[in-house]
């Protein structure tokens, strides 16, 4: 019995030793990434803004009897709104509880998107335009004439890597009426040039 619980006594010192020693990392890690984000701050002015760390990245080193260095990464929006990656180190004491030794740096400036950039190949804006005049013509029986403009045609990626074509015109719903504005939209795929969809609206 007197085994027993002296076994349980040391599970348990050694749980509490266990759980103290993560504490201190934790304000550690919370004590130096705040010195590290008002470096960041100062240095970047408003540029820098939401700076986060990654704590998945924190690595822990023992520099002395009550220092800890820790080095980790993270990231801040900088002013184009985009996320500027870092890395940084700093010294914790655990003795007086100060940090010192803080280091940011810039991983490189962030990736650019890459712009969009459709095959053309198969796809005709005038194959485009006929589907649309060919809709307007049915919605429309006494069509006068249906003016394209071709100035006004726009690209944009849609849907499964397709294309998307849109446009404007003139429509003269029958002879000697006004004409009226309309807009066009092809959903076109771009391996065979096949119109998937075409909408207008008046």
């Amino acid at each position: 019995m007197t085994l027993r619980i002296h076994l349980c006594g040391l599970a348990l010192a050694a749980l509490a030793a266990a759980g103290g020693a993560a504490a201190q990392t934790d304000k550690a890690a919370d004590d130096c990434e705040a010195a590290v984000s008002e470096a960041v701050k100062r240095m970047r002015g408003r540029e820098a803004q939401d700076v986060q760390f990654s704590k998945n990245k924190r690595v822990f080193t023992a520099t002395a009897d009550d220092e800890t260095s820790l080095k980790g990464e993270g990231r801040y929006r900088g002013a184009s709104g985009r996320g500027m990656p870092f890395s940084y180190s700093c010294a914790f004491n655990a003795k007086t509880g100060a940090t010192s030794g803080v280091v940011f740096r810039e991983l490189g400036p962030p990736a650019e998107d890459k712009p969009w950039q459709p095959n053309l190949a198969n796809v005709s804006p005038d194959a485009c335009e006929g589907a649309a005049a060919a809709t307007l013509k049915s919605k429309n029986p006494r069509v006068g004439r249906i003016v394209l403009d071709s100035e006004s045609r726009r690209l944009s990626p849609g849907p499964d890597d397709r294309i998307v074509l849109e446009g404007r015109g003139a429509l003269e719903r029958a002879p000697g009426m006004n004409t009226v504005p309309f807009t066009y939209q092809c959903e076109v795929e771009p391996r065979n040039g096949r119109i998937v969809s075409i909408r207008t609206s008046q």
